[in-house]
């Protein structure tokens, strides 16, 4: 293996160390704090050598299979189960499931990740409001291009667990964001196809 090689092999190793001991959501977060550790002046000469989010993506996913092959399966079951009911609770909002939760590769510290679709944020709060559930809200800025665009988030706590709701507009639910971790759009779930996912580990887990 080459030595550029190795250093990338490296650096995707000691990101996905970063986020599943230190709970580190972002891969971009994580590629730049593991990168850190090649001294701040190797840090800026290392350009292409930085693995790709795919690549860090796949060495979290060894690290779950080697460090929780016995409880992984109970908690991914158990977390979409969760994932669920609050997709159903949502209705009204068309919500999708995406992230690690879809993914498969949860973690003790994994939150759930959904997307809501409502004409504004005050109609999401009002429907959290009226149900006595609390929240708190934060608005994140993503760029896109040469754009800055500005999401709203809401966190919901459900029994130690996180669960982020990003609201969008419904215009765009037929526009799926691109993954941080292939570059081609997201993948999402419905209710519909969580609950098929769910009702074949249900059955693997009766075998």
């Amino acid at each position: 293996m080459k030595r550029e090689d190795k250093i990338r092999l490296s650096i995707a190793r000691e990101a996905a160390r970063i986020m599943y001991e230190d709970g580190v959501k972002e891969y971009r977060d994580a590629k730049r704090k593991a990168a850190k550790s090649f001294g701040p002046e190797k840090t800026l000469s290392l350009g292409s050598h930085l693995p790709s989010n795919a690549e860090i993506h796949e060495e979290l996913s060894r690290l779950i299979r080697m460090n929780e092959g016995d409880v992984h399966p109970e908690r991914l079951h158990r977390m979409r189960l969760l994932a669920l009911s609050w997709l159903e609770l949502f209705a009204p909002f068309r919500p999708y499931l995406v992230g690690s939760v879809l993914a498969g590769t949860v973690t003790e510290r994994s939150d759930i990740d959904l997307h809501l679709f409502a004409d504004s944020s005050e109609e999401v709060e009002l429907f959290l409001a009226e149900r006595g559930i609390p929240y708190e809200p934060e608005t994140v800025t993503i760029r896109h291009g040469s754009e800055f665009r500005e999401y709203y988030h809401l966190f919901l706590d459900d029994d130690g667990i996180v669960v982020e709701c990003t609201v969008y507009d419904p215009s765009e639910r037929h526009q799926r964001p691109k993954s941080s971790i292939t570059g081609r759009p997201m993948e999402r779930a419905d209710a519909k196809r969580l609950r098929e996912m769910i009702a074949v580990e249900s059955n693997t887990f009766s075998e």
